[in-house]
Parts: C-alpha cells; sequence; structure tokens
C-alpha cells in the first residue's frame, strides 16, 4: 500500500510521467557487450560453423572461456541474422520402451551412411555401438562400406574398454542373418542346420546373444545417436578439416569421450552387467574372419592362389590331411588355429622348377612357320645338261638318290 501511495502522490506532482520505471532507457549492468556479441556471431560463421546453439555453447566455454548459456547463445545469433542450423519438428508419438536396468545387457549396434565429409572426400559409413541402459558410444569406427570388419572393430574396442554385453541388437542385415532363400550347401545339409554369418558365428563364440529388429524405429537409442552425431561429429570434422577416412577416425574418440561425458545417462541398477573376456583364444583370434581349411601333404594350405606353410606342430606330428580353422584377422595376418593353438602362417616357398624342353611359344608367328617347313630339295638337272657317263659321288643326282626315302 506504501507504493500505491507513493506513485499516486508522485502522479499528482508530475503527471503520467511519474508511472514509468526509474531504470527505463538505461543499460542493464549484466547485458553482454556488443564487441563479446559480435565475436560470438562471427565464431558462429567462421571458426563453428553449423554448431548448433547448444554445441557451441559447450564448445565456447571448453576452448574461449565465454560461459554463456545456450538459450542466450541462440537470441545473440538471431539477432546477428544466424540461420538455425536445424529447424524444430514437432515430435511424433512414439510407444517407449523402458532401458534395460544395468549397462551391459543390450548392446545396440548400427551403420550410418552419410556425407560426413561433406563433399571434401568420399562418402563414409560410421559404424558403433550404444548401450541401451546408459547411452553411450562403447565404440565406432569409419568404413568405407558397412560391413563385419567394421562390426569386429566396435567389438574389440567394447570388450577392451567396458566388457561383454549379454546381448546384441542390430537390424536384420546380411552381416547378421543369412538369406533364407538361398539353397542350402551339401555341408549344410549334411549338418542339418544353416551356417552362420561370420558375425553371428563370433557372438556364439563369445556366448552374446542376438536380437534382429524389425524396423529402425525398434532401435531408437542408437538411431537418435546417429541424428547427434549427423549434427555434432560433422561439425567437428568439418573443422579439423578431415578429407580422408584416417583423418576421420583420428577425429572419432575425441568426440566419443565428449558425447559420452554429455549424455550419459545412469543406468537404474549402478551393478553392471559387462562379462569378462573368457579364457581362451585372444580377442584378435575370435573377432576375425574364419576359413575351415584341410593342410596337405607337404604342410601348405592354399589361400587366394597363393601356398602357405605351417610351423611345426607343438606335439611335433604331422601337418597333412589335419583340420584347421584359417584366421583372416583385421590386420591382414594370417592365422591358423588348431587344437587350442594359434599359429602364424608364412609365404611357402616356390615349388622347385623342372628343367625340360618346352616349345617356345614366344617366337613371331612367321618364324615358327619357318622351321617347321622342310628343307627345299635340289632341283633335278635336266637330261639336255647332264654329262653322260659321270660317275662324280658328289652329283647332285647321286647325292638325291642316297636320301631320298624308299
Amino acid at each position: 500500500m506504501r507504493q500505491v501511495r507513493r506513485l499516486v502522490e508522485r502522479f499528482r506532482l508530475e503527471g503520467a510521467a511519474a508511472l514509468l520505471h526509474g531504470n527505463r532507457g538505461r543499460t542493464p549492468a549484466n547485458r553482454i557487450g556488443e564487441a563479446m556479441r559480435s565475436r560470438i556471431v562471427e565464431l558462429a560463421t567462421t571458426t563453428f560453423a553449423g554448431f548448433n546453439p547448444v554445441h557451441l555453447a559447450e564448445t565456447l566455454a571448453d576452448e574461449s572461456e565465454i560461459a554463456l548459456s545456450a538459450k542466450t547463445i541462440r537470441r545473440i545469433l538471431v539477432a546477428g541474422g544466424v540461420p538455425a542450423v536445424r529447424t524444430r519438428r514437432p515430435r511424433k508419438h512414439r510407444s517407449r520402451r523402458e532401458r534395460m536396468p544395468r549397462a551391459g545387457m543390450l548392446l545396440q549396434v548400427d551403420g550410418s551412411r552419410h556425407d560426413w565429409l561433406e563433399g571434401r572426400g568420399p562418402m563414409l559409413t560410421l559404424v558403433g555401438a550404444i548401450d541401451d541402459a546408459t547411452g553411450i558410444f562403447t565404440g565406432a569406427t569409419f568404413r568405407a562400406q558397412e560391413d563385419a570388419a567394421g562390426y569386429f572393430t566396435v567389438l574389440a574396442q567394447t570388450a577392451v574398454g567396458y566388457g561383454l554385453p549379454v546381448a546384441l541388437y542390430s537390424d536384420q542385415h546380411g552381416i547378421f542373418v543369412k538369406n533364407p532363400n538361398r539353397p542350402p550347401t551339401l555341408a549344410e545339409q549334411l549338418t542339418g542346420k544353416r551356417s552362420a554369418t561370420q558375425v553371428r558365428r563370433a557372438l556364439d563364440d563369445l556366448g552374446i546373444g542376438w536380437i534382429g529388429a524389425l524396423s529402425a524405429q525398434a532401435k531408437g537409442r542408437i538411431e537418435r545417436g546417429w541424428g547427434t552425431a549427423q549434427d555434432r561429429l560433422r561439425s567437428e570434422l568439418r573443422r579439423a578439416g578431415a578429407t580422408t577416412i584416417d583423418d576421420a577416425n583420428t577425429v572419432l574418440p575425441g568426440w566419443l569421450r565428449r558425447h559420452n561425458d554429455r549424455f550419459a545417462v545412469p543406468p537404474g541398477d549402478p551393478e553392471p552387467a559387462w562379462r569378462p573376456w573368457p579364457a581362451g583364444p585372444p580377442i584378435e583370434a575370435v573377432l576375425c574372419f574364419h576359413y575351415p581349411r584341410r593342410v596337405a601333404p607337404d604342410a601348405t594350405l592354399s589361400w587366394e592362389g597363393r601356398a602357405l606353410a605351417l610351423p611345426p606342430r607343438a606335439d611335433g606330428r604331422s601337418w597333412a590331411g589335419a583340420g584347421v580353422i584359417l584366421q583372416e584377422r583385421l590386420d591382414a595376418s594370417l592365422w591358423v588355429g588348431h587344437a587350442d593353438r594359434d599359429y602364424r602362417l608364412a609365404e611357402a616357398p616356390p615349388t622347385p622348377v623342372t628343367l625340360r624342353a618346352r616349345h617356345l611359344r614366344r617366337e613371331p608367328l612367321a618364324d615358327l612357320v619357318a622351321a617347321s617347313r622342310p628343307e627345299p630339295r635340289p632341283a633335278l638337272p635336266s637330261a639336255a645338261t647332264a654329262a653322260p657317263g659321270n660317275r662324280d659321288p658328289n652329283h647332285p643326282w647321286r647325292r638325291y638318290a642316297a636320301v631320298r626315302p624308299r
């Protein structure tokens, strides 16, 4: 009431001007200066071009010591005429699936084919895995295509950094599921079951379950992760000037750490479900390509038209006729697994050459034809030129009669 009485008294003395606020027209003490506003707009259009306001606010706080909220950054950019990176769309209704209660219970994996280098290099595919309970990337790598080697790399990163998950959730890609319309091979008919893909074989060896999604929305956790990566990671690649797949894989680990620190969600149950690597073959011997082979009598294997020699067995026995598993590892080295041991393969020495007469087929065709023709026979002398009674043993007639076949 006292404030009302003061306003009434001032209105009687000064009129309507008394109702105006006393700070009207003054610059607020906490207003961001024009120099700072211009610097933010400049950074948003040059060094950090393409960064959304939230990403830009986080990066400025880390690297430029400009601690402003994302909303403030957005207002400054709008006032400066900087267009929005992405337009906001209304959310669609989705049936929500609760997260797994423990980290390591379910790992969502997928590949994102995208123009990650924005025309500065080739199209790439980012293969990655996200933990369903915490939302963190446990591994990721750039590949030229979505392939089994990329998933082997991601699983190896996950096993080293966290452990083995209980189950894997992916789409129905041919990397995980073989074409059911393909007729079975003779070996599959004899065993009564279909052979597994290379990735599914590795999952079975490690005791990891596999769940196939019937739609992209079913594995929404990693699909949303791709949306974040296509916004933030692409900006980081542009800023780093990445032009090749090696450049992109160099930038990737740092971005993954920042992403996990920013977007990690605490699990419902703090006890993790990650399992340690089992005793037996090492990671590089399991997460690789396996091919059954039969050893030749000379202790060699045939591979891509080459002969590979096996080292002596640990028990001293012969390799001849033994069934082995040829391992093509991710570093392109070739190994053989047999009786719980691994042996590295080497190029076999060349087969000894047997010297024998061979037809020289590299000679010109005209020379070959000329060499195959018989020598011309000497011309027979006519009766008019023949000397009567010539008994010379070297006379052409006599030489011709001596060599003429009968």
